[in-house]
């Protein structure tokens, strides 16, 4: 997959419409950055911190020559902050993404009474998920606009466009932002459920045409009966992607060695986003503990490894009813994942189900569980990982606030 273009803002211009994100002036510049540091520091470090921002801003100075760098390249970008915001907030961190980086959002608790409920509720789900890529596919999407003191100004939709396309790729020293490629052909499209700490493929769209409920209920159903089976189960490879971003991408050459490994990690990197049905927590369904529950699956005890971090969109549906998002940062900030949610939720409520008037499924490919070649290096690569995952859950659980 191709890394994320950042067209230049000649190719967009026509199309949006919008205003480029100004440049301040140097001197404002300075001013605000004073302005902060007089509150952070003691005196006599202030009146140095001045006297080095006054000579980096005089006339000719280090200052002027990089500001007109700075305006040279918002003539050229979209968005001239963009990279380095992304790369600075997301890409260049190293921390693990549960808890540290990816937001969640806990649905509404829902009274599952038989496992079928739980799979009627993620196949009605699963249709939103479609319902919704297929504004964003068609660029049906309202345009968002600004609030407080910019309030109805419309705001740039591209982050929208990387919600299932997107993929964060680890890497030694910084990730990756990258984006699969579009295509003509009807090749299936696919989304990852996870089960057990299992990992399997379910085709959605298959020749142009999505799934009714009915078909993606009866593959749930398969998927379900597939992860019972203990005869084909694999480690929790999922635990990996909730380490340290270098630790990960240390894990991930090791797993790529492999050829099994290479196809499998392409699946999930190449889907739309994953369903997560999970076990009981074995918990009181606070707010709190289900938060939690978004936020790390209760470590490697409890749901921890039934998840791949690197995944914008992860959909949680507990088997006891503890359900949400769980995102990955860098492909979007907050307000596309409300706007999202709020949909979904819209449409759980609002759009009864279509089970009764589905299609038979008997031409339908079955879903295919995803395999691993877990060699003694990986295994410790897991061991640590599940270690430090279970950690962070311990801490969280005792300290949520």
């Amino acid at each position: 997959m191709p890394v994320l273009e950042r067209k230049p803002s000649k190719d967009q211009g026509d199309h949006s419409g919008l205003p480029k994100l100004p440049i301040p002036a140097l001197q404002q510049t300075l001013d605000m950055y004073l302005k902060c540091m007089r509150h952070l520091i003691p005196e006599a470090q202030f009146r140095r911190t001045k006297a080095i921002t006054e000579k980096f801003g005089a006339p000719g100075g280090v200052g002027e020559r990089l500001q007109r760098k700075l305006l040279q390249r918002r003539e050229v970008k979209a968005n001239w902050v963009y990279d380095y915001w992304v790369e600075d907030m997301y890409l260049n961190n190293r921390l693990a993404l549960p808890v540290n980086s990816s937001p969640a959002m806990v649905f509404p608790k829902q009274n599952f009474m038989t496992p079928s409920d739980v799979l009627r509720f993620a196949a009605h789900l699963i249709s939103g998920v479609l319902e919704y890529k297929g504004l964003i596919d068609g660029h049906a999407l309202p345009v968002d606009f600004a609030c407080g003191q910019l309030a109805g100004t419309p705001l740039c939709m591209e982050q929208y466009y990387r919600l299932f396309n997107s993929y964060r790729l680890p890497g030694p020293k910084t990730d990756s932002l990258v984006a699969q490629k579009s295509c003509v052909m009807p090749e299936p499209e696919h989304i990852i459920v996870a089960c057990k700490n299992q990992f399997f493929v379910l085709d959605v769209v298959i020749n142009f045409r999505r799934l009714s409920e009915k078909d993606l209920f009866t593959q749930l159903q398969k998927i379900m009966k597939m992860a019972e089976s203990k005869e084909e189960n694999f480690p929790p490879i999922g635990l990996l992607t909730s380490d340290g971003r270098t630790e990960w991408a240390e894990a991930r050459s090791a797993l790529i060695k492999d050829f099994t490994n290479r196809n499998s990690l392409d699946m999930i990197e190449r889907c739309l986003c994953l369903v997560c049905l999970d076990e009981p927590c074995g918990m009181d369904l606070s707010d709190t503990n289900r938060a939690m529950m978004m936020l790390h699956g209760g470590g490697k005890d409890k749901n921890g490894g039934n998840r791949w971090y690197d995944k914008p969109m992860q959909f949680i549906v507990g088997a006891d009813g503890c359900c949400g998002v769980v995102c990955e940062h860098s492909a979007f900030e907050g307000i596309v994942l409300v706007q999202c949610t709020e949909y979904l939720l819209k449409y759980m409520r609002g759009s009864p189900s279509k089970l009764v008037r589905a299609a038979s499924v008997s031409e339908l490919r079955s879903p295919r569980r995803l395999h691993w070649k877990c060699s003694p290096e990986i295994q410790k690569f897991l061991s640590s990982s599940a270690d430090k995952l279970q950690w962070q859950a311990n801490i969280t659980l005792i300290f949520p606030k």
